[in-house]
């Protein structure tokens, strides 16, 4: 079983692919966090923001850790500013799209895999025969963005937030490479007004749909 999983930041697509993946015993790849896993092996190796080696980039990125995805060190500004500045190098992205459809072939345990992120139905795994997008109301996002912080220890301003996220939705929906959408095939899921629990239901209704065909 392979299940695509899109949607935008704090929509509920990261919970529902892990979640997913527990019921269905199968492997999950959070492809959001690559870039900062591959920044942190770079970071491991003596690079900083202000030295980074495209070539050394590139290379890493032929054997990144995938363990490094759930390091908290990831999260760091520092990594952060890193994987800004290598997300663009053409090769690396090449090496990490390459990954990705590697990992849904040859999940490393389970029965299958979980891919969540931004384009993960549109070009990592076009094919998949399951496609969720997950969405919910900009307001409602920054919401719940904020709790996560509270509940990290950081403070923020929801105003402050709320137009971070406004300018990222914009960027991720207009960017000339693998734009956020919503595929034809795909389920759209709106999580505005739903909790864990009613999103987790709705997508398994459609799973048992399209399982059943």
């Amino acid at each position: 079983m392979i299940i695509a999983v899109d949607g935008s930041a704090a929509s509920g697509k990261g919970t529902l692919a892990k979640r997913l993946a527990r019921h269905f015993d199968l492997a999950h790849l959070d492809t959001g966090s690559l870039y900062r896993a591959l920044g942190l092996q770079l970071l491991r190796q003596g690079a900083s923001p202000e030295n980074i080696d495209e070539v050394q980039a590139i290379s890493e990125s032929q054997r990144l850790d995938l363990r490094l995805c759930d390091d908290p060190q990831i999260r760091t500004d520092e990594i952060a500013s890193i994987a800004s500045i290598i997300a663009p190098i053409t090769a690396v992205r090449a090496n990490l799209l390459k990954l990705q459809r590697d990992f849904a072939a040859r999940p490393p345990h389970g029965k299958g895999a979980v891919l969540d992120g931004r384009d993960i139905g549109s070009v990592v795994l076009p094919d998949a025969p399951i496609k969720l997008f997950i969405d919910a109301d900009l307001e409602v996002r920054a919401d719940r963005r904020i709790k996560e912080l509270l509940r990290a220890g950081q403070s923020a301003m929801f105003r402050d937030v709320l137009e971070d996220m406004r300018v990222r939705d914009q960027r991720d929906r207009e960017r000339d490479v693998a734009p956020l959408r919503a595929v034809s095939d795909a389920r759209i899921i709106d999580t505005s007004d739903m909790d864990a629990d009613q999103v987790f239901a709705a997508a398994l209704d459609h799973i048992a749909t399209i399982t059943a065909e």
